[in-house]
């Protein structure tokens, strides 16, 4: 019979290949995952059949050793998708993670980026460089659409329709949907195609963008490049391309988009998950109130 550390293996190629999750929730699962594994191995409980005192056990340690009510929640949903994986599969007739309840974590509001801050970023890098026109066109195309970072270096050329102003892009779960470009965007990623793309390419490849080495450009590479232009404009901000999506989703709403319309372009599954921006826009009005009104 497969032992444990197999099924794990398993798992994760599955939501690797027929989920097609980022590397980087592939990588937080594995974790996760090793970190339940060895837990296990330790208490000398079977982590493919365990019970629900087992769960209970295993939560209450993350609790004595001080983790974050964020990260046991985390953890405990690598579990339930771990055991749901195996019950699917035929490997488990019952899932005692159902059982336990997670700790409620208190639900943080996203960072907003400032929007004189996003206006030096989106004019950041040098035009006259073949990198210069690729960032440019990054930071605007992640601005414009509200895409995933994931998403955006996965993109190929056959995706792109700036005829139409439209892009085409593959999200969680292999769900597809075409994200519309304004002209400005469109413009960006013209020039990038036509005088920065042709320096950087060193091969057939047909990733949009590239690094210098001509290879698809890669998430902590688009991280990096957030980095190094807010650093050149004198901006030491925590900003993130996830801040660009989120900035994307808030000024929609503030400009009176309505939310099925968010939902859609940020590929939500559940519209209470795109909900939460309205939060963050009530948030955002109430200060511009508070700051503007004569007897705030």
């Amino acid at each position: 019979m497969p032992d444990a550390q197999t099924h794990v293996d398993r798992f994760l190629e599955h939501i690797s290949v027929e989920r097609r999750l980022s590397p980087h929730t592939v990588k937080a699962y594995d974790a996760d995952l090793a970190h339940y594994l060895d837990w296990a191995d330790r208490a000398e409980v079977d982590p493919a059949h365990p019970g629900h005192r087992d769960m209970r056990r295993y939560l209450a340690e993350l609790d004595r050793l001080g983790y974050a009510r964020r990260t046991i929640s985390r953890r405990l949903s690598a579990v339930r998708a771990f055991m749901a994986f195996l019950t699917e599969a035929g490997i488990v007739d019952s899932d005692a993670s159902l059982v336990v309840s997670a700790p409620r974590v208190p639900r943080r509001l996203p960072n907003i980026m400032p929007e004189a801050v996003l206006r030096m970023l989106l004019d950041a890098p040098d035009p006259s460089r073949a990198t210069g026109l690729r960032d440019r066109a990054i930071l605007e195309t992640l601005y414009a659409t509200g895409m995933r970072v994931s998403e955006l270096t996965g993109m190929r050329l056959g995706q792109l329709d700036l005829d139409q102003g439209v892009i085409t892009v593959m999200g969680k779960g292999s769900r597809e949907r075409r994200l519309p470009l304004h002209q400005f965007a469109v413009r960006r990623l013209r020039e990038y195609l036509d005088r920065g793309r042709p320096t950087l390419a060193k091969s057939a490849s047909d990733a949009v963008f590239l690094s210098t080495r001509g290879n698809p450009i890669g998430t902590d590479a688009v991280r990096r490049i957030i980095k190094t232009h807010l650093a050149a404009v004198g901006e030491t901000s925590h900003i993130t391309p996830h801040t660009l999506r989120h900035t994307f989703a808030t000024h929609l709403l503030e400009q009176g988009a309505d939310l099925r319309t968010v939902q859609e372009l940020l590929g939500h599954v559940a519209l209470s998950t795109t909900q939460f921006y309205t939060h963050v826009s009530t948030r955002r009005l109430r200060e511009i109130h508070r700051r503007a009104h004569p007897r705030a």
